[in-house]
């Protein structure tokens, strides 16, 4: 994978962490209805030898922090804006699960966009294969 330009910010990202001699970092993206799935992958990336960030929360299971509907649907955007920081962080993307959804779908397009390579527990679910 080519560097982004030195200059712009993805590019200074990019400076900063082969500077700090960082390890790969893989971002986990799926629905969340695979969420043991992805402490797995979690697990094996880890042990991998980089660094992992995944969704922290799934809606799909009943909390307090988004039982009301009015305060889930602003959470879920926030989660959403959350998510696509952690894809401009990551070097890499890894798609969990036999299915994928709108929002992984949406994902997978935005982290293509920017270049990231994007691997998949199950590669026939890829939408661009």
């Amino acid at each position: 994978m080519s560097h982004p330009e030195p200059h712009t910010p993805e590019g200074q990202l990019a400076d900063a962490k082969e500077l700090l001699d960082l390890p790969r970092i893989v971002v986990i993206c799926g629905s969340t209805r695979f969420m043991t799935e992805m402490n797995e992958a979690d697990l094996r990336e880890t042990t991998a030898g980089r660094i992992v960030v995944k969704p922290g929360c799934d809606m799909k299971s009943p909390h307090a922090l988004w039982s009301d509907p009015v305060e889930a649907a602003a959470l879920k955007v926030r989660l959403d804006d959350l998510h696509r920081a952690k894809i401009r962080l990551a070097d890499e993307v890894l798609v969990v699960g036999d299915y994928i959804g709108d929002s992984t779908r949406s994902e997978i397009a935005y982290a293509r966009s920017l270049a990231k390579p994007v691997r998949f527990t199950h590669p026939e679910v890829d939408p661009d294969a």
